[in-house]
């Protein structure tokens, strides 16, 4: 049993990402993805929430791309957090509807990994920094994923972009060709 993957796509400057679009570009033949450009969906920040439920209820996986934004997301997918992820619906005692869905987190960082370590310039590396989005996963009953992490997207190489693209595609395929436990029913329609 192939899963349904939900990409769902944050850059509020799109056409000025070479990482990102390299991402997407990648993956968008796939089958059984459906792309989600929060940006290009809602300009004016108005989530259409019912929409969104419907969206993650239809899907196994559940993969948010943006860029690293201040040690976190862009806006748009904060605000969609908020609004989209409802006590009663995504969690709490009545909350059920992504429990079994898989979360990964895809980011592209300015810097390069030897920045995100301890001891480096920014102190902490990119999973840690990536804990708020793991403790929603985890609320949600959203198996975490080890996130997707693209370094050094302001210098990285058409070769190493082209590598980086080709990895997030074999990664997206891996989640949704995995096999299924026969038991497991990960689509809570």
């Amino acid at each position: 049993m192939e899963r349904s993957i939900l990409l769902t796509f944050v850059h509020p400057v799109y056409h000025k990402s070479r990482a990102n679009r390299a991402l997407l570009d990648a993956v968008q033949t796939l089958d059984r993805l459906t792309v989600n450009d929060l940006y290009e969906t809602y300009p004016d920040f108005m989530i259409d929430v019912q929409r969104e439920q419907e969206l993650l209820v239809s899907h196994d996986v559940l993969v948010f791309q943006h860029p690293f934004f201040w040690y976190s997301a862009p806006a748009h997918l904060k605000e969609w957090l908020d609004l989209v992820l409802t006590h009663g619906w995504a969690y709490g005692h009545e909350g059920k509807a992504l429990v079994g869905k898989k979360w990964l987190s895809a980011v592209t960082v300015g810097g390069g990994a030897a920045s995100y370590v301890s001891n480096g310039k920014d102190s902490f590396s990119v999973p840690e920094l990536l804990r708020p989005f793991q403790a929603t996963a985890h609320l949600c009953g959203c198996p975490w994923q080890d996130p997707f992490i693209v370094y050094g997207c302001h210098t990285i190489t058409d070769t190493g972009l082209v590598e980086a693209a080709e990895s997030f595609r074999a990664r997206l395929i891996a989640l949704r060709d995995a096999p299924v436990a026969p038991e497991q029913n990960l689509t809570n329609v």
